[in-house]
């Protein structure tokens, strides 16, 4: 039996910051192909940048939940 989005996205959110960014890697990829080398050379460095502010906490991250609302937020004007 197939597993729900919703159950996946709670895993997800259960990984540590540095997974979660991997995880969405992977997921983009499966969808767009492979990003040409220049783009990902910058993404990997802003990955990198955030992760690191994250794990120094200058940064935290939003939950899944206060995304979800925001974009219900958004969608509903």
């Amino acid at each position: 039996m197939p597993v729900s989005f919703d159950t996946v996205a709670k895993e997800a959110l259960d990984l540590t910051p540095r997974q979660r960014l991997k995880l969405a890697e992977v997921l983009l990829v499966s969808a767009d192909g492979e990003p040409d080398s220049d783009c990902q050379e910058a993404w990997d460095a802003e990955i990198k940048a955030r992760i690191l502010a994250i794990d120094e906490g200058r940064e935290t991250g939003v939950s899944f939940e206060e995304v979800m609302e925001e974009a219900d937020n958004l969608l509903a004007q």
